[in-house]
């Protein structure tokens, strides 16, 4: 697996990472067994940056994390997020940055993750009843102690990533970034990491599973899905996007590739790291043999023909957690 720095404090990740949210929330039935053998299965493919949050679940994603990696800690770069604030028994409380809660929260995850420290921690989401300043001096402060070794943010506005890396130099910016969802290329956001040294983190770079291919109707999902409620899985949107992933699809099999797989070089050709989510050791193997794809100069014109920005129909989320972007 290729390594690549994230930003210019020295932390070196594989290209491709691993999203772990998805075996313990929001993505149907989990399997706890097969969720620990491809956390297993991909350190042994040479997967080191494995990413979750105390949200998930919540604290059920850090715990099986925690307990994947033990003997294995060295062999991983753990990263997890604060800032949605939770009471230890689960209870949702709301957004929070205050760095009161972003101290207790730490020592919580750490306790969760079975670590003595975290080695990149954002913020999930950007609380817009307290400066980014203080949330970030916080964070900061945790570094300094040694309970963290980098920083980062998820999903920010380009004013937000400079305040913030004014204060502590953050080492990475997770955001959505997929054939499906390329605003980070038009909003100032890519600019911005470029021009600090900041590295992307690519979530959901298989648009919540739909540029897999395998999605064709909203029965393909169990009951307590979340995609049941994504406005891009939603009446006319979900026929649109459809559509896009029949040319994916089409381009995809001309390479003789999944497309699956041809989504997730287009992002690694982009330069950013992808954390794709799985909780089957499969699909991992298939994305993984992703990284070894070399996109041709006609790959990348026939992509940008099927999927320019813009293309795709539909919010990224529901309205309520639309105004929680870009803070």
């Amino acid at each position: 697996m290729e390594l690549r720095t994230l930003g210019r404090q020295g932390l070196t990740v594989s290209a491709q990472g691993l999203g772990c949210m998805g075996m313990s929330a929001f993505y149907g039935s989990t399997d706890t067994a097969e969720s620990l053998a491809t956390i297993d299965r991909a350190l042994d493919l040479g997967v080191t940056l494995l990413d979750t949050a105390e949200s998930y679940g919540p604290f059920i994603n850090e715990r099986l994390l925690g307990k994947a990696l033990v003997g294995r800690r060295d062999q991983a770069v753990v990263a997890t997020k604060t800032g949605i604030e939770f009471t230890d028994d689960g209870t949702l409380v709301g957004q929070n940055g205050r760095p009161d809660y972003i101290r207790r929260s730490l020592d919580r995850s750490l306790r969760h993750l079975n670590t003595d420290h975290v080695d990149l921690y954002y913020l999930h989401r950007v609380d817009p009843q307290v400066p980014v300043e203080e949330s970030i001096g916080a964070m900061g402060e945790l570094v300094d102690v040694g309970k963290v070794r980098h920083i980062g943010l998820s999903e920010a506005a380009p004013q937000t990533i400079r305040r913030a890396h004014s204060v502590h130099p953050l080492t990475a910016v997770q955001t959505e970034y997929s054939l499906f969802e390329r605003g980070v290329e038009n909003d100032g956001v890519l600019a911005t990491l470029n021009e600090l040294g900041i590295g992307l983190v690519a979530y959901s770079p298989l648009g919540r599973g739909f540029l897999t291919g395998a999605i064709t109707s909203q029965e393909d999902f169990a009951a307590d899905d979340y995609r049941r409620t994504d406005p891009r899985f939603q009446g006319e949107n979900f026929g649109r996007n459809l559509a896009v992933v029949d040319e994916v699809r089409r381009i995809a099999a001309d390479r003789n590739v999944t497309p699956s797989q041809l989504a997730l070089a287009w992002v690694l050709h982009q330069g950013a790291v992808a954390i794709p989510g799985t909780k089957r050791r499969r699909y991992l193997e298939e994305n993984i043999a992703a990284a070894t794809i070399t996109m041709t100069e006609q790959d990348l014109a026939a992509i940008d023909a099927a999927a320019p920005h813009g293309i795709v129909s539909g919010d990224r989320y529901a309205p309520e957690l639309m105004r929680t972007l870009q803070g």
